[in-house]
């Protein structure tokens, strides 16, 4: 799903906080991104493709990893991701108090909200 420019702006805007830098940010500004999850029981691979660089996190829900978020902000964290009804939540364990983020599907929207130490930031 592509989303939307004022909707990614607003979220790049939040994580400026989060280190990702201003010429990054800028670029991201003008992209469309498409999100893929392939779901194999509880088993998810995730995949956020853009022109400007690919993100790929595969999980299984319940099980906490390490996760490194290369080319995103850089960070080394515990990660678990649950369900929490027909949301899945992720927590992140790391330097940065209270980060993670939900997903679920209403129709044919996948909705992605971003829990950060400051606030919420939905799309």
């Amino acid at each position: 799903r592509a989303l939307k420019h004022d909707k990614l702006t607003t979220l790049l805007l939040s994580h400026s906080f989060m280190y990702i830098d201003f010429a990054t940010r800028k670029v991201a500004k003008h992209l469309k991104q498409t999100k893929e999850i392939i779901q194999d029981g509880d088993n998810f691979k995730t995949k956020t493709l853009s022109t400007l660089r690919n993100y790929e996190l595969n999980y299984t829900v319940g099980v906490e990893f390490e996760e490194h978020t290369k080319g995103l902000d850089n960070r080394v964290v515990k990660t678990l991701v649950t369900w929490d009804g027909d949301k899945l939540v992720c927590v992140q364990k790391g330097e940065k108090k209270n980060r993670g983020w939900k997903h679920w599907i209403e129709g044919d929207q996948l909705h992605l909200e971003h829990s950060l130490e400051y606030g919420k930031i939905t799309e």
